[in-house]
């Protein structure tokens, strides 16, 4: 027993010793995620703070160029691979050099062959553990869950993805935004890729109508990394409420359909997550309810799936207790239910757990909505 509680006091120790994480991330190429990252290695290393830079991309791009006067570099790794003379970030140096601060471009890079770690976002955990901040940078096209979106977007599909849990281990994330016309003028005036490929770019992963919905995916990625610190770090009171719906059905279709679609639209105005909650009671078995009602439970589930909700289908006799729980496990603050919904109430009236419901919505700051 002793001996386990060691190793955890010794685990708590190692974790206070990891180094903080930052990363930069971008809608595309060009819009100045390795600018900023130099900026700030200037603006640190003018307060005094041991800065290094570990492994920086320009891009051959002069004015990210020019940035680097002036910033302590460790040399990278030189490597044979395939008959070329190639380089790698130097984890080992970075490691023994122990700067306070280290600065490494291209998160989502694929290591040569024969590398320690397959991936440059695996050399960066391991820096991390040995006590040394991080800044980094990388595009939403290159995360995984993001891969597929970023693909439908734009027809191009990127090889080279870092999987979520990377941005969730950032102590912090920041966006580095620009609108679409500023990016395509940085294009234009070769800022961001040599004279000849400018015009293919225009024609392809930067259409006006691209940048916009790459730049709103940025957004809300960088939102929501946002609302997960917001969670995980400010007392709850103290929190700004972030919206999370869930609409109740019973087999009624007609209210079912009404409240399935104004509980979407409410969401939808919120930019917020939605459930669907259907308690199915012994009394609405499959074996008691009618084929007819059965197929209209169905088509209310796809129609809350097509709307963007999530579906959660559970029996139970206590409708009440398991909205209860349903609100707890997914941190509802809004619980919408329907006017002729009378069955609903009768079922929750008749159960001693609605004071339950009432006392939990109450303490918890949970509003019921009743839809008409």
């Amino acid at each position: 027993m002793e001996n386990n509680s060691a190793e955890h006091f010794l685990d708590l120790i190692k974790k206070s010793r990891k180094g903080k994480f930052k990363i930069y991330i971008g809608m595309s190429a060009g819009v100045g995620k390795t600018f900023r990252m130099l900026q700030e290695a200037h603006a640190l290393l003018r307060t005094g703070i041991d800065v290094k830079i570990g492994y920086i991309e320009t891009h051959n791009r002069k004015e990210t160029h020019d940035l680097l006067e002036g910033l302590p570099v460790i040399p990278r790794r030189k490597l044979f691979y395939k008959g070329k003379e190639l380089e790698e970030l130097d984890v080992q140096a970075v490691i023994t050099l122990r700067p306070e601060v280290v600065i490494v471009d291209e998160l989502a890079h694929t290591n040569i062959e024969g590398s320690k770690n397959t991936k440059r976002w695996q050399d960066v955990m391991d820096i991390l553990d040995a006590g040394i901040n991080v800044i980094s940078a990388v595009n939403i096209q290159h995360i995984e869950s993001l891969n597929q979106e970023v693909k439908e977007i734009t027809g191009v599909e990127v090889a080279e993805r870092i999987p979520d849990k990377v941005l969730g281990l950032a102590d912090e994330v920041v966006n580095i935004d620009l609108t679409a016309d500023e990016l395509i003028t940085r294009l234009k005036e070769g800022k961001i890729y040599t004279p000849e490929k400018v015009q293919t770019a225009l024609l392809n992963f930067f259409k006006p109508q691209h940048i916009l919905q790459l730049r709103e995916l940025a957004l809300k990625e960088v939102a929501s990394q946002v609302e997960r610190k917001v969670e995980n770090e400010i007392q709850p009171n103290l929190a700004i409420k972030h919206e999370r719906f869930l609409a109740c059905i019973s087999s009624n279709e007609k209210t079912a359909r009404n409240v399935i679609r104004k509980t979407a639209r409410l969401a939808n105005y919120y930019h917020s997550n939605w459930y669907l909650l259907y308690v199915q009671t012994p009394k609405e078995s499959a074996s008691r309810i009618g084929l007819a009602k059965q197929r209209h439970l169905i088509n209310n589930f796809k129609l809350a799936t097509e709307l963007g909700g999530n579906v959660i289908k559970i029996q139970n006799a206590s409708i009440a207790k398991v909205i209860v729980e349903v609100a707890e496990q997914n941190k509802i603050t809004t619980i919408c239910i329907g006017k002729p919904h009378l069955n609903l109430f009768k079922v929750i009236l008749a159960t001693n757990v609605f004071n339950e419901l009432l006392n939990k919505m109450s303490s918890s700051d949970i509003d019921l909505v009743i839809l008409s």
